[in-house]
């Protein structure tokens, strides 16, 4: 790994807007690559934050004056179009000026270094943080160098230069998908599609566009990895299937016996220009099966192993960091990655068994008289905690917040489980006529200061031994994000001692 060199984007002028966590380091970046950058933030403390970080960073109002630029980074929590686009990203559009991400800024520096490293992709309503520092951790663990960031941090442009064996995986964000130009991935995967940021993409037909940029500019030498699971993706598997790319689908479901119209592709045969060897001494025994037309995954569990036409890859309760079957999809996902970046399957097996997992994705965080406290704060929409709330016989439940359009109701099936449910934020009371015309025992306490210790008193009353925060919810009207949450709960789980909080 090594810096990019100082003069790469000499002679060329870039606009940042926004200066949180990924256009601060985007303007240093351009600027350490010889750019000459412009930047803007319309909150003063993100401003003054710049300022203090003495990188000597142009600060200009570019509402205003000038705009004769390159291209225009632009943070991706900012909008260009919908719902409202920002004036600055308005004034981008009427000049002619691109507006790019940061991940297609980075792509265009390495290939401009002379890097033939690859690039991953991976995007989905859920799960898109897990599978990219799961494979980051598979091919680290396998000796290939690696660097993951995008959408999951850290930003994109602040990843090191990588060499030709190298791989970066990037989390991509719907938003940061519709900002990229030329940008092409070598394996992409698309995990799921359910509702979320219709505000920023209109509706569901919006959303789905903005995530199947993915795949845009694949050609045959090129991997797209789609999960099966859900009707939505199932329709954009077939889609892909006239694609040029090989297209390989996974599921985190057990199937029956599948039926496959060919053999399998052994990757190792694969021309090197197609499969590049990553380490020297790379066992490539690796086998991905592509996608056919019998409407079943390609690589998914049977009896709790997960396998592929070759055979079985991996025993998925040996990883403990994976539970549900929502991270066997995961799972999967990585898997017809790694066999196709020339990972062996005894390597591919060995990273999936001693992932240790991320902070706030079903993160067990305290277990007191037996009843454990699992963070699963990351959940800001129903279908996230409707992976959590399966994985569980028996529980307390902690919601709420900024409910996402339809709040709750696709969790009515799971309501069952829920011993009691304990409800905080904004939008407590919408949940909690859900939970009463489905006859759950609920009550609105507020704030999750008032929650764990009523969640705790009701789990020891109740025979419930876990404690889940898995909120539905947005967090933003109590919190500055979903991690604030998820620390403090841990840190009044971890408090309690015989019901009282410390």
């Amino acid at each position: 790994m090594s810096t990019f060199p100082h003069d790469l984007f000499a002679g060329q002028r870039f606009a940042v807007v926004g200066l949180g966590k990924n256009g601060l380091p985007a303007a240093q970046a351009l600027r350490a690559m010889g750019a000459e950058v412009t930047a803007w933030d319309d909150q003063p403390a993100s401003r003054a934050a710049a300022q203090a970080a003495e990188i000597d960073l142009p600060l200009r109002d570019l509402r205003e004056g000038a705009f004769a630029f390159d291209a225009l980074v632009l943070s991706p929590g900012i909008p260009h179009l919908l719902p409202t686009p920002h004036p600055i990203a308005q004034r981008a559009r009427e000049a002619g000026v691109p507006i790019l991400s940061d991940a297609e800024l980075l792509f265009r520096a390495v290939r401009a270094a002379g890097s033939r490293a690859r690039f991953v992709g991976i995007t989905g309503t859920n799960g898109k943080s897990t599978t990219t520092a799961l494979l980051a951790h598979v091919l680290a663990e396998a000796g290939v160098p690696v660097a993951a960031g995008g959408n999951l941090g850290p930003a994109a442009l602040s990843l090191p230069l990588l060499p030709h064996d190298g791989v970066y995986v990037l989390e991509m964000s719907s938003y940061m998908l519709e900002r990229i130009a030329t940008m092409r991935f070598d394996a992409a995967a698309m995990l799921n599609l359910s509702a979320d940021h219709l505000d920023r993409h209109g509706d569901m037909t919006g959303y789905a566009r903005a995530k199947r940029a993915i795949f845009d500019r694949q050609t045959d030498a090129d991997l797209a990895v789609i999960g099966v699971d859900d009707a939505l993706s199932r329709e954009m598997a077939a889609a892909l299937r006239a694609g040029p790319a090989r297209v390989v689908r996974v599921s985190g479901v057990a199937q029956a016996a599948q039926s496959h119209a060919g053999p399998a592709l052994d990757v190792s045969s694969w021309p090197s220009s197609t499969r590049p060897s990553l380490r020297q001494g790379a066992a490539g025994d690796g086998r991905v099966e592509p996608g056919h037309d019998d409407g079943n995954a390609d690589i998914h569990p049977v009896a709790g192993i997960l396998q592929d036409a070759a055979g079985p890859l991996f025993r998925l309760a040996d990883a403990q960091a994976l539970p549900g079957a929502h991270n066997a999809q995961n799972a999967a996902a990585v898997a017809a990655m790694a066999l196709f970046l020339g990972i062996s399957r005894t390597d591919l097996a060995h990273g999936l068994a001693t992932y240790p997992g991320l902070p706030h994705r079903q993160q067990l965080v305290a277990t007191i008289d037996g009843v454990r406290f699992i963070n699963d704060s990351k959940a800001t929409n129903a279908d996230a905690t409707e992976r959590a709330l399966v994985c569980y016989d028996r529980l307390v439940w902690i919601a709420g917040g900024m409910a996402k359009e339809g709040g709750i109701a696709p969790l009515v099936p799971l309501f069952p489980r829920i011993a009691r449910a304990l409800l905080i934020g904004r939008d407590a009371p919408v949940l909690a006529e859900t939970l009463a015309a489905n006859g759950v025992p609920h009550e609105t306490v507020g704030t999750l200061e008032a929650a764990v210790p009523a969640a705790f008193a009701a789990a020891r009353t109740l025979a419930a031994h876990v404690v889940l925060l898995s909120p539905a919810c947005a967090s933003w009207d109590q919190f500055t994000g979903y991690d604030q949450r998820g620390d403090r709960f841990a840190d009044l789980a971890r408090g309690l001692s015989s019901g009282r909080a410390a």
